[in-house]
């Protein structure tokens, strides 16, 4: 026997909520490939060297050195980058930056600019 119509939309909706629901979450997107990496690298030194030093020891933005930064968790840092800091000439990175590589930078000034 068929449903009459009014009561086919209820039904079908209720069958449709969960397919529309907030996905799982999933797991951490991998880190750049090589490539990529090698872009990110050449990104730093060159546009973010601009401001913090090509040395990254400071200029007119801060020192981006593992010692100067290890007070910093790595969410607020990489808010900074894909946000800048309004009020201050650091720009947001978020147009051309996604947050994966925006926490691959923030690991490799960590480690010194050395690869994993």
């Amino acid at each position: 026997m068929r449903p009459p119509p009014l009561l086919a939309l209820p039904l079908l909706a209720a069958l449709a909520a969960p397919a529309c629901a907030a996905p799982a979450a999933s797991a951490p997107a991998a880190p750049p490939g090589p490539a990529r990496q090698a872009e990110l690298v050449h990104l730093l030194r060159q546009d973010c060297g601009a401001c913090h030093g090509m040395r990254l020891k400071g200029g007119l933005g801060s020192s981006l050195l593992p010692a100067d930064i290890a007070g910093l968790d790595d969410d607020t840092l990489v808010k900074t980058i894909l946000d800048g800091r309004p009020g201050t000439p650091m720009p947001p990175w978020r147009p051309f930056l996604s947050e994966e590589e925006a926490r691959w930078l923030v690991g490799y000034l960590r480690r010194g600019g050395k690869d994993e």
